[in-house]
Protein backbone atom coordinates (compact mmCIF):
# COMPACT_ATOMS: atom_id res chain seq x y z
CA UNK A 1 0.00 0.00 0.00
CA UNK A 2 2.32 2.97 1.22
CA UNK A 3 5.64 0.83 0.46
CA UNK A 4 5.84 2.38 -3.34
CA UNK A 5 4.92 6.29 -2.25
CA UNK A 6 6.96 8.78 -1.25
CA UNK A 7 7.60 10.28 2.15
CA UNK A 8 8.81 13.62 3.02
CA UNK A 9 10.03 14.92 6.60
CA UNK A 10 8.00 17.29 8.06
CA UNK A 11 9.75 19.79 10.70
CA UNK A 12 7.46 21.86 13.03
CA UNK A 13 9.06 25.64 13.94
CA UNK A 14 7.76 28.42 15.79
CA UNK A 15 9.97 31.28 14.10
CA UNK A 16 9.62 30.43 10.13
CA UNK A 17 11.75 33.44 9.70
CA UNK A 18 14.86 32.36 11.47
CA UNK A 19 14.11 28.57 10.84
CA UNK A 20 13.68 29.74 6.77
CA UNK A 21 17.60 31.30 7.22
CA UNK A 22 18.66 28.34 9.42
CA UNK A 23 17.22 25.53 6.67
CA UNK A 24 18.31 27.79 3.40
CA UNK A 25 21.56 29.58 4.44
CA UNK A 26 22.89 26.90 6.88
CA UNK A 27 21.84 23.49 5.51
CA UNK A 28 21.69 24.73 1.68
CA UNK A 29 18.11 23.75 1.11
CA UNK A 30 16.53 25.03 -1.63
CA UNK A 31 12.86 25.81 -1.42
CA UNK A 32 11.33 23.84 -4.36
CA UNK A 33 7.82 26.17 -4.55
CA UNK A 34 6.85 29.14 -3.38
CA UNK A 35 6.75 29.39 0.79
CA UNK A 36 3.22 30.25 1.53
CA UNK A 37 2.09 31.65 5.08
CA UNK A 38 4.75 30.17 7.31
CA UNK A 39 5.14 26.98 5.47
CA UNK A 40 7.78 26.05 3.09
CA UNK A 41 9.26 22.73 0.45
CA UNK A 42 12.70 22.52 0.79
CA UNK A 43 14.57 19.94 -1.98
CA UNK A 44 16.48 17.27 -0.18
CA UNK A 45 17.74 14.87 -2.49
CA UNK A 46 14.97 12.99 -4.23
CA UNK A 47 12.34 13.88 -1.46
CA UNK A 48 11.31 16.85 0.26
CA UNK A 49 11.21 18.44 3.54
CA UNK A 50 8.29 20.32 4.51
CA UNK A 51 8.84 23.13 7.28
CA UNK A 52 5.86 25.02 8.89
CA UNK A 53 5.03 26.83 11.90
CA UNK A 54 3.43 25.01 14.75
CA UNK A 55 2.97 25.98 18.64
CA UNK A 56 4.38 22.18 18.91
CA UNK A 57 7.58 22.86 17.47
CA UNK A 58 10.73 21.90 19.42
CA UNK A 59 8.62 19.47 21.70
CA UNK A 60 9.93 16.15 20.21
CA UNK A 61 13.12 14.74 21.86
CA UNK A 62 13.59 12.30 19.56
CA UNK A 63 15.57 12.78 16.02
CA UNK A 64 13.34 14.28 13.37
CA UNK A 65 15.27 13.98 10.52
CA UNK A 66 18.00 11.29 9.64
CA UNK A 67 20.29 12.80 6.94
CA UNK A 68 22.18 9.61 5.11
CA UNK A 69 25.05 11.65 2.97
CA UNK A 70 27.23 8.67 2.36
CA UNK A 71 31.07 9.15 1.61
CA UNK A 72 30.10 12.97 2.04
CA UNK A 73 30.00 12.66 5.38
CA UNK A 74 33.12 14.42 6.95
CA UNK A 75 32.57 17.24 3.93
CA UNK A 76 29.25 17.84 5.12
CA UNK A 77 29.94 17.87 8.75
CA UNK A 78 32.70 20.33 8.22
CA UNK A 79 30.61 22.58 6.23
CA UNK A 80 27.78 22.70 8.95
CA UNK A 81 30.72 23.47 11.35
CA UNK A 82 32.24 26.69 9.17
CA UNK A 83 28.74 27.88 9.58
CA UNK A 84 28.59 27.59 13.51
CA UNK A 85 26.06 25.01 13.85
CA UNK A 86 27.00 22.84 16.96
CA UNK A 87 26.16 18.87 17.45
CA UNK A 88 25.01 17.33 19.79
CA UNK A 89 27.05 14.72 21.87
CA UNK A 90 26.33 11.42 23.35
CA UNK A 91 28.06 9.19 24.83
CA UNK A 92 27.10 6.61 27.25
CA UNK A 93 25.22 4.92 23.81
CA UNK A 94 25.64 1.00 23.71
CA UNK A 95 28.02 0.13 20.71
CA UNK A 96 28.98 3.99 19.80
CA UNK A 97 32.11 5.46 20.77
CA UNK A 98 32.77 9.10 19.99
CA UNK A 99 35.61 11.62 19.06
CA UNK A 100 34.66 15.14 18.62
CA UNK A 101 31.06 15.63 16.83
CA UNK A 102 31.51 12.12 15.16
CA UNK A 103 29.91 9.01 16.65
CA UNK A 104 30.61 5.41 15.58
CA UNK A 105 28.75 2.45 15.47
CA UNK A 106 28.81 -0.55 13.69
CA UNK A 107 31.15 1.20 10.46
CA UNK A 108 28.52 4.23 10.54
CA UNK A 109 29.90 7.54 11.41
CA UNK A 110 27.47 9.69 12.65
CA UNK A 111 26.56 13.47 14.11
CA UNK A 112 23.55 15.02 15.70
CA UNK A 113 22.23 18.61 15.15
CA UNK A 114 19.66 20.60 16.47
CA UNK A 115 18.03 23.79 14.59
CA UNK A 116 16.34 26.81 15.93
CA UNK A 117 13.59 25.30 17.50
CA UNK A 118 15.50 22.19 19.25
CA UNK A 119 14.43 19.39 16.62
CA UNK A 120 17.21 16.71 15.86
CA UNK A 121 18.78 16.44 12.56
CA UNK A 122 21.00 13.09 12.21
CA UNK A 123 23.93 12.62 9.81
CA UNK A 124 24.64 9.06 8.79
CA UNK A 125 27.19 8.03 6.56
CA UNK A 126 25.52 4.50 5.68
Amino acid sequence: MLGNQDAIATVAVKDFETARRFYEDKLGLERVEPASEGIANYKAGGTKLLVYTSQFAGTNQATTVTWVVGNDFDAILQSLQSKGVAFEHYDGLPDVTRDGDVHTSNGAKLAWFKDPDGNIHHLNSL
